[in-house]
């Protein structure tokens, strides 16, 4: 008797399998890229303010505002915001 070798699964297949609605599975696929976006974002920027030692940095400090701001849309599509936690008060006027 001969074993047939599984064969390998990938992740989309996996998640085809698993869920049934094509909606629900464009659902998970794009979550799972937003949440790639998030991590490398997240990486890009800390990277940019750890120092490692094996790696060389530059003298000039690099501007990271187009990383910055797409690291806070996609965390605007998680429904989550990033700020110091300060809020505006509102201003009354004097009379």
């Amino acid at each position: 008797m001969e074993k047939k070798p599984q064969e390998q699964k990938g992740l989309f297949s996996k998640i085809k399998e698993g869920i049934d609605d094509h909606e629900e599975q464009m659902v998970v696929l794009g979550a799972m890229v937003r949440l790639g976006v998030v991590i490398w974002s997240g990486f890009i920027i800390t990277l940019n303010y750890v120092d490692l030692p094996m790696v060389k940095k530059s003298n000039t400090s690099a501007d990271i505002t187009f990383v910055a701001s797409v690291f806070t849309g996609a965390l605007a599509t998680f429904g989550l915001s990033t700020g110091n936690g300060k809020k505006d008060k509102e201003t009354k006027p004097k009379t």
